[in-house]
């Protein structure tokens, strides 16, 4: 049996390449789209999420909308420099025939976790706004997640947006500390595996030569590739919400740590820092198994596979 699936997202480029992903598998059966603040505003996430589903012919996939921003303080500033005005570089999709599902995007998600029939897998790969409602709110459907896999943090690397956090992260520094400090099972997937996992102009050619959808994909991650070689000097397009599907797909992809972490709430310059103990394996409830290692090659490898294989249906 598939397992049920629900990714909590912000789309952004890497958010639409990794809802794609899902589509593409067969190891999981998405069930619902849930949009938070992020990349771009909540309106336009939305839209996104539901014109990526319909790019790849699965308008039938819920997609509900969630936090328009943060807990407590706005998110400072979104990532249109990154990601384009629209959040997806700049390229139109066509409308989604579906209208956005009318229920907030907690009562949704806690709506199919307790309706599964199995416990269900949560990939966040936006802000962890709408999760931490969801803990708060929901406590019992919270319980059936599986497993909850979360793309965001740092370990060692430092940061992305700051010297110190991640997007995600500092997009919500009080959400993504309520997360962490849950007992959910958790698999942290942040820039330590994602920076060294980039897909490069060839393996974009070979997915954009397989089809409609493919060569469609292939020019919303153009805009990508660019920030990605001013960014991090790559030749190619950094997989950090793709990686965390990936994982989400196929468990023990990532080699990972049971880590005590816990974020920097504070004000000051290391706010949203994922403060990960690298001292020693912890055996806490609240602890999160942190990606320490991944093997890239095979990573971007199953990737282009699997888009290939979209792209052809």
């Amino acid at each position: 049996m598939a397992t049920p699936l629900v990714i909590d997202t912000d789309p952004g480029i890497d958010d639409a390449l990794a809802i794609l992903l899902a589509l593409a598998s067969p190891e999981v059966d998405l069930r619902l789209v849930t949009t938070v603040h992020g990349n771009v505003e909540l309106a336009q996430t939305t839209d996104n999420a539901l014109r990526v589903l319909h790019l790849a012919g699965r308008s039938d996939v819920p997609v509900a909308a969630g936090a328009r921003d943060s807990l407590v303080y706005r998110q400072p500033e979104r990532a249109g420099h990154v990601h384009g005005e629209t959040g997806l570089g700049g390229v139109l999709l066509p409308a989604s025939p579906a209208a956005p599902d009318p229920r907030p995007a907690v009562v949704a998600l806690a709506e199919v976790l307790l309706a599964a029939e199995a416990p269900v897998t949560v990939a966040a790969i936006g802000p962890w706004t709408n999760i931490a409602l969801l803990l708060a709110t929901y406590p019992e459907a919270a319980e059936r997640i599986g497993r909850l896999v979360l793309m965001g943090g740092s370990a060692a690397r430092g940061g992305n947006v700051t010297a110190a956090a991640e997007f995600n992260v500092w997009a919500d520094p009080e959400a993504a500390q309520r997360v962490l400090g849950s007992a959910v099972p958790t698999v942290l997937v942040g820039l330590d595996v994602t920076l060294p996992t980039v897909l490069d102009v060839d393996g974009i050619a070979r997915f954009a030569a397989a089809g409609p959808v493919g060569e469609t994909a292939a020019a919303i991650l153009q805009q990508y590739v660019d920030h990605a070689r001013t960014s991090y000097g790559t030749s190619g397009v950094v997989l950090h919400d793709a990686l965390a599907l990936t994982e989400a797909i196929v468990p023990g992809t990532l080699g990972t740590v049971r880590r005590d972490v816990v974020v920097d709430t504070t004000l000051g310059a290391g706010r949203g820092q994922t403060l990960v103990d690298r001292r020693a394996v912890s055996d806490s409830p609240t602890a999160v198994e942190v990606a320490e290692t991944v093997d890239s090659a095979a990573a971007v490898e199953f990737l282009v596979g699997r888009m290939e294989a979209l792209a052809r249906r």
